[in-house]
């Protein structure tokens, strides 16, 4: 019989999932609480671990036409604006993990990857459908739905974001915490920028409790920058974050408009021609930046009939551009313990468990850690600093990061099957 995964949540994890799980010859039946499926406006960055997967699912052509290839990344430094460091990327990148670094509009990877599950998948696809419980027995889970359905089948797979419904009835755990760190987000085309504020390249700027973030996209006609200010919340004025022009009540409004003046007086003492692009774009969008602690083990990730993938599951902060990148090596994994010889499904949410919750725990880790070192100040400043002008690629460039994985006989035994 055809195993059937439900999903909550349609956005890049669930759909990555859906995919996964249909190619692996799954039943999948995906619920979305949105009335309609869209992204916000914004940049994302895929590593050559990530662009991997893409590639293994069929999508090296479509992800080619929207996405742009920077050549490189280039480090500097956000004061005295001289650069600290650099890493090749672009065919060094091909050649050293045999994938490309990609930056992409996120709302493009997400309707390439919904493209993908309705032209390789016959997935059931529901939208303005929020689950609202479930239950699970030894043989099956049933999903009640805000439709007022019951949905039965053999794992329901929370990926409905930082905020998950799922989570919440899964592992009781409370809410994500408020990191006091504060996201600005801005996309302008390029032609709209004076020539000299183009770029094609990577550049993160790093500043004293501060970091900038700039990087092309939609196949390079677009600029995406992305400013994150730690304490950002003292920068705001009463009516500076909003969300439909009303003040965000909390840390969930993470799509609000803002004033360009706050991220502007937070820059006061930066270099001019750091200041000199944020001033040249009006439109910013803001949202507090949230995470949870690094995943404690596996059974935060799956318990019985019930697995979590994602922000769901492993909420990140944003300081090495993998919480997209991490979701969908999860439903990777996933889909590979699905397909190794036909595993029940509760037995493939145990492998899949066990595989992720290190590796996500680990990037969560670095992640925290690099907010540190981006935002430092003092005696951990200078070393940064000196350390990147020293080591420069050798520093930045991430093997145990970006390198394939192999799936092992380890991990398919974990099922219950042979390879």
């Amino acid at each position: 019989m055809v195993r059937k995964v439900l999903i909550a949540g349609g956005g890049i994890g669930g759909l990555a999932a859906a995919l996964a799980c249909g190619r692996a010859g799954c039943g999948v039946t995906l619920m979305e609480r949105a009335v309609a499926f869209g992204e916000a406006g914004v940049g994302i960055q895929l590593g050559p671990n990530v662009t991997r997967v893409l590639s293994a699912w069929g999508l090296s052509e479509a992800m080619e036409a929207v996405a742009a290839y920077p050549p490189c990344l280039e480090v500097r430094d956000a004061v005295a604006g001289r650069e600290l460091g650099r890493l090749r990327l672009g065919e060094t990148a091909r050649m050293r993990y045999g994938a490309a670094y990609a930056t992409l509009h996120r709302a493009d990877l997400h309707q390439l990857l919904l493209d993908a599950v309705r032209q390789q998948t016959a997935a059931q696809i529901l939208v303005g459908c929020a689950v609202t419980g479930f239950t699970q027995s030894a043989h099956t889970v049933t999903v009640h739905t805000s439709h007022g359905q019951s949905i039965d089948g053999d794992g329901l797979l929370g990926a409905d974001g930082l905020w998950s419904a799922v989570r919440a009835l899964f592992l009781r755990d409370g809410p994500p915490r408020a990191t006091g760190h504060l996201a600005y987000r801005a996309l302008v085309r390029q032609t709209a920028l004076p020539a000299q504020l183009r770029s094609l390249h990577i550049t993160a700027w790093l500043g004293p409790d501060l970091h900038v973030v700039q990087y092309p996209v939609r196949a390079g006609e677009w600029l995406n920058v992305v400013g994150i200010v730690h304490d950002g919340a003292k920068h705001l004025k009463d009516d500076a974050f909003k969300v439909d022009g009303r003040p965000a009540p909390d840390a969930s409004g993470w799509d609000c408009q803002t004033s360009a003046a706050e991220l502007r007086g937070a820059l006061v003492g930066m270099c001019a021609p750091l200041q000199e692009l944020v001033g040249a774009i009006d439109q910013w969008r803001c949202w507090t930046v949230c995470d949870r602690l690094p995943v404690p083990g596996a059974s935060a990730l799956s318990q019985g009939r019930v697995a979590l993938l994602g922000d769901a599951a492993h909420p990140m902060r944003p300081y090495l551009a993998q919480g997209a990148g991490m979701a969908i090596e999860d439903a990777m994994d996933l889909g590979r313990v699905l397909a190794g010889g036909s595993p029940p499904v509760d037995a493939a949410f145990r492998a899949y468990a066990a595989l992720r919750w290190q590796r996500d725990a680990m990037v969560q880790r670095r992640a925290m850690r690099n907010g540190r070192i981006f935002h430092a100040r003092g005696l951990l400043r200078w070393g940064r600093d000196v350390s990147l002008r020293v080591l420069g690629e050798r520093l930045l460039d991430m093997p145990w990061l970006y390198r394939d994985r192999p799936l092992g006989a380890r991990t398919l035994r974990a099922t219950g099957e042979t390879p």
